[in-house]
């Protein structure tokens, strides 16, 4: 690989070899077990230089006029990091291209087994590749109990605590102050707007039902999102703009609302633009008064034209809910919902939080050394 620019010229004072001399993995200057940084960046000085310069087979050895520091840099990490010259994208998407959806995924949906999850990282790994490629999985051959699901949620990740609890066990008997926890009918929506950190995955299990409906509906919002930001540009440049201010106020002793305040249905890397996150649920926006005049009808014809897509039945995956069959989404991209449904119904499931989701995936789907060289 060509040597980095900065050991061919003259250097600033803020200079490229003061970067590279903070960024020494040796084990003076990192941790190799808990991966964190042990030099102090403020004693090295700023006009630092290298004494010497060599190339070894397994990368560039350098000695440097400070305390005749030694560090050592592998050609791997050169070329991932380097960016005088760039040689790799540092934006780069992780793992598998996502595949986003319309209704017609029905007729092979993504499933594992559970057996193989639970017995195996392997069939764990399948499992939230799934999800990290389509939005959702199901796991079949689940024991239609609450342990047994539980157990099958904890195999990602401890479950997310929130004002609901921690496993949830519920019924349509309003045991708190939302619709979930009702018969009625629920539209395409994303959990946990209100929070500032909303939910990452979310499982549901059906473990009883003596009557009729309930369906599930799943919407890819990827998916949809690409629709709108095709048919019709300004709405989708107005969702990703407008903060929408959104709340948890049912029961008694809950008032929550995120920070900061008001967040957009479609959010973005701000780097690179890639849609990283959906966040709609029209039930639990709060009332919009912080708009300018000219705003308003700007938002809700986006509004609308987002209803638009998210309504089109080719847009619509509706399932059914079977004891003994787990669905498990991402929150920040999937979108979902119900139709009423009469008699008693009995379900549970859990809430996972985003960044531990990713970090099991990541785990189970990268060697540990390309994980510590990504650092």
């Amino acid at each position: 690989m060509p040597l980095p620019s900065f050991f061919m010229r003259d250097e600033p004072l803020i200079s490229h070899s003061f970067w590279l001399r903070d960024h020494c993995h040796c084990p003076e200057c990192y941790h190799s077990v808990t991966k964190q940084r042990l030099v102090n960046t403020f004693k090295i000085p700023r006009d630092i230089k290298p004494k010497s310069v060599t190339l070894s087979s397994t990368g560039l050895d350098v000695i440097w006029d400070h305390e005749n520091h030694k560090s050592h840099y592998p050609y791997s990490w050169l070329n991932k990091h380097s960016y005088d010259p760039k040689i790799t994208d540092p934006y780069l998407p992780e793992g598998a291209p996502k595949i986003t959806w319309d209704n017609s995924i029905a007729s092979n949906l993504p499933e594992v087994a559970y057996k193989d999850v639970m017995d195996s990282d392997k069939g764990l790994a399948e499992w939230l590749n799934n999800i990290h490629i389509y939005g959702f999985s199901f796991v079949s051959g689940v024991p239609v109990t609450t342990e047994a699901t539980e157990e099958l949620a904890k195999r990602i990740s401890f479950i997310r605590e929130t004002h609901y609890g921690g496993f949830w066990d519920f019924t349509s008997d309003l045991g708190h102050g939302d619709t979930a926890y009702t018969d009625l009918a629920l539209g395409a929506h994303t959990d946990t707007t209100y929070f500032t950190d909303p939910v990452g995955l979310q499982m549901f299990h059906l473990l009883h039902h003596d009557g009729e409906g309930g369906h599930n509906l799943m919407v890819d919002g990827f998916h949809c999102a690409k629709i709108l930001k095709e048919r019709h540009p300004s709405s989708y440049k107005t969702l990703s703009e407008i903060g929408i201010p959104a709340h948890s106020a049912g029961d008694p002793s809950t008032h929550i609302i995120p920070s900061p305040r008001r967040n957009p249905i479609l959010n973005h890397d701000p780097v690179t633009r890639d849609l990283v996150q959906v966040r709609f649920n029209n039930d639990d926006r709060s009332t919009m008064d912080h708009l300018e005049p000219e705003q308003i009808d700007a938002f809700y014809n986006a509004l609308f034209d987002w209803n638009k897509v998210l309504t089109d039945e080719k847009n619509l995956l509706w399932t059914k809910f079977q004891p003994g069959r787990v669905l498990i989404f991402d929150n920040w991209r999937c979108l979902h919902g119900r139709s009423a449904f009469t008699g008693k119904r009995r379900m549970c499931g859990a809430y996972t939080n985003w960044d531990d989701y990713r970090s099991r995936w990541r785990t189970l789907n990268t060697s540990a050394e390309q994980l510590a060289e990504d650092l």
